[in-house]
């Protein structure tokens, strides 16, 4: 399991969630669960994916991810149109615990606001808030 990190290019949600704002189309991002989110749920068994066309609205839940401890909701971090999910998960759910930041992300979204981005969190105000 690799140690704690909190990548300095994401942008974080105090419910333990990442998003990755593309840097050539800033109108869409990337979606995930932080290293601490991962580590708390423990082994992820089951991962499933929204469909893309579903609407996500900023601080509500869009999907569930199951481990062996519990099932939780994945909160999103900010609003928009998913357009794509990580189907390679269905089969390996257990790369959101390996890869988080990488190969386990989960949606990418077109977003409808990307003036949300500005109530997110940096890397180093998001560690903050897990002391």
């Amino acid at each position: 399991m690799p140690d704690p990190s909190y990548p300095d290019d994401l942008l974080y949600h105090p419910e333990h969630d990442w998003a990755r704002i593309d840097s050539t189309n800033p109108d869409e991002a990337t979606f995930g669960i932080t290293w601490f989110a991962q580590d708390a749920l423990g082994e992820v068994v089951f991962f499933d994916p929204p469909k893309v066309g579903t609407n996500v609205s900023k601080d509500s839940p869009y999907t569930e991810i199951e481990s062996v401890k519990a099932v939780s909701d994945v909160i999103s971090p900010l609003s928009g149109e998913i357009v794509a999910v990580n189907e390679s998960l269905g089969d390996a759910p257990e790369t959101i615990n390996e890869d988080p930041y990488g190969e386990g992300w989960l949606v990418k979204v077109k977003l409808s606001d990307p003036g949300e981005q500005d109530a997110l969190l940096d890397s180093a105000a998001y560690e903050a808030t897990l002391t």
